[in-house]
């Protein structure tokens, strides 16, 4: 994990085929920054979704900044992806056309910009992550011997 990542989304990469990433702005408010500063936030179950010729990102959540003097805050309200028309335009081609999903991988801080990495994904079958999972343990496995061995 680089030094100015917030927050990542380990399951991402094991439900989902990720074709294509992308970076996208954040809109948050004032204390919303400061909990993802803290890393107190989630993208475990979060998505993003067109709406209105605009994407947003759904079930994202950050806990309440502890020292701010609003007490109304809502943890999981959706939050604006800012994009070029153009990227806009392209993702939802992509989403409607090959069927796939919008899935955020991680939000980290670039230049003092809250920022999405978005990933273009395909949902994998149950058999494909037991295929992944397979691999994974057998090349484990063989780090293991060549440590061992020598």
């Amino acid at each position: 994990m680089s030094k100015n990542t917030a927050i990542t989304n380990k399951a991402a990469r094991r439900d989902y085929f990720i074709v294509e990433t992308i970076e996208a702005g954040l809109e948050l408010k004032g204390p919303e920054v400061k909990s993802i500063r803290a890393g107190r936030a989630s993208l475990a179950e979060s998505f993003a979704k067109v709406e209105k010729g605009q994407i947003f990102l759904y079930h994202m959540y950050i806990s309440p900044y502890e020292y701010t003097l609003k007490t109304e805050q809502n943890e999981l309200r959706p939050k604006k992806l800012l994009l070029h028309r153009r990227e806009i335009d392209y993702l939802i081609a992509q989403i409607s056309q090959k069927r796939l999903a919008l899935i955020p991988l991680k939000v980290y801080f670039k230049k003092s910009f809250a920022k999405v990495e978005l990933a273009v994904a395909k949902g994998k079958k149950q058999y494909d992550k037991r295929e992944a999972i397979r691999r994974k343990e057998a090349e484990r496995d063989i780090s293991r011997a060549k440590r061992y061995k020598g």
